[in-house]
């Protein structure tokens, strides 16, 4: 918990008071390996800080192929956060791809903290900001770089995590086949 804590003093400020309101508005929730967090059609209710874990957020095309858009480790928000806020059914699925586990807050929850914790919707603001920042560089660059080059980027950016996520779904996020993307981690000495 107090990481959550620690990560989110990175973007404003927390009273102790704060502190424990947001301890007291948690729980922690474990996810297997397979399951998830938010399902295509249905509305996302929690939003989580990721304690321990690796989610895919992904998509399935209509002869079920899934293309994995990102992923969502430690020290991160995971949640379908138009599904969240709107209350409209999520377009795409949040899966545990290894045992995960979530500092979880129900939309009640964070409702609550929203209002008793000044400054809470700027804080959160910057973290959303923040977090599409850092998507859109990941992204864009991927849009005109090769396939190598793709990897290379995608090591430097999420170091560590192409060990933990399964070889079809790294393939699938950086937009190659699994093949290619065996190919290119052969030529990287």
């Amino acid at each position: 918990m107090e990481d959550l804590i620690a990560y989110l003093r990175q973007f404003g400020h927390l009273s102790e008071t704060d502190g424990e309101r947001i301890r007291n508005l948690a729980t922690v929730k474990s996810y297997p390996k397979g399951s998830y967090f938010a399902e295509a059609g249905k509305i996302s209710r929690h939003i989580g800080y990721v304690t321990d874990g690796v989610f895919r957020v992904c998509y399935y095309d209509k002869t079920g192929d899934s293309y994995t858009r990102y992923f969502v480790y430690e020290n991160r928000f995971v949640v379908d956060i138009n599904s969240f806020r709107d209350e409209t059914p999520s377009a795409e699925y949040i899966e545990a791809i290894t045992d995960c586990r979530v500092i979880l807050f129900s939309k009640e929850g964070f409702t609550e903290l929203s209002s008793t914790i000044p400054g809470w919707h700027d804080l959160f603001h910057k973290i959303t900001y923040y977090v599409l920042e850092n998507k859109l560089k990941m992204t864009g660059n991927m849009l005109v770089q090769d396939a190598q080059t793709r990897y290379l980027t995608f090591l430097e950016h999420y170091p560590g995590l192409a060990n933990r996520v399964p070889q079809a779904m790294l393939a699938s996020f950086l937009g190659i086949t699994p093949s290619s993307l065996s190919r290119i981690r052969r030529n990287i000495p």
